[in-house]
């Protein structure tokens, strides 16, 4: 809770600084893949499909501070065990489970900008949260299928987002993001092998709207 409560304060400070600022806010609206691989042997990765908004100020034309809230939905998808599992989280027998979840993220941080004519180019690196009821959905699936594994607390572990991208001018106060990629660490613990540290891949793209 408390790194999100540092996001949301950042992000309400950002934009009381934008209230002051002329030709420096850029808002954007984003769709978002994000492909998570969890820390479960036997667990294959999930496609999250999703977006998101938020907002950058820019300082000296090279230089943003970027808050960004993204949203997440999965399909289901079937995850199937070979043989009985006996872990120190639990017992999960051979067979054949069905589940699905979905995924918030919220980070802040800094961005390094290029500001050439009709293209920006742009690398960043954002720190701070990120939630996900998968593990419980997939944990009750197992419960229900004969299993015993213990129910996980809630987590909001710390999330961090590392990559760039390139935005194209369509006019003077809105740009395409064609294509954002971001390598993206989450730290979920593991309830059934008490792992952590997630490598993730992101991409985004959509529109930005400068003032």
């Amino acid at each position: 809770m408390k790194t999100k409560s540092a996001i949301l304060l950042g992000m309400i400070l950002l934009l009381g600084a934008a209230a002051f600022a002329q030709d420096r806010i850029e808002l954007f609206g984003e769709y978002s893949y994000l492909h998570f691989s969890p820390t479960i042997s036997g667990l294959n990765s999930r496609s999250f499909n999703g977006g998101g908004a938020g907002a950058q100020l820019n300082f000296l034309k090279i230089f943003g501070i970027k808050a960004e809230f993204m949203g997440y939905g999965s399909t289901a998808f079937t995850t199937t065990f070979n043989s009985t599992l006996i872990l120190p989280g639990g017992v999960i027998p051979a067979g054949t489970y069905t589940s699905q979840g979905d995924m918030f993220t919220y980070l802040l941080g800094p961005v390094i900008r290029i500001p050439i004519p009709k293209v920006t180019p742009f690398a960043e690196v954002l720190f701070g949260g990120s939630n996900t009821n998968g593990y419980v959905n997939l944990e009750n699936s197992i419960n229900t299928g004969g299993g015993n594994i213990s129910k996980t607390p809630t987590q909001h572990p710390f999330t961090m987002a590392f990559g760039g991208g390139i935005d194209i001018a369509i006019t003077k106060h809105i740009a395409i993001r064609p294509g954002e990629i971001d390598y993206v660490l989450t730290r979920y613990t593991n309830p059934l092998t008490s792992t952590n540290n997630q490598n993730n891949f992101r991409y985004c793209g959509g529109f930005v709207f400068k003032f």
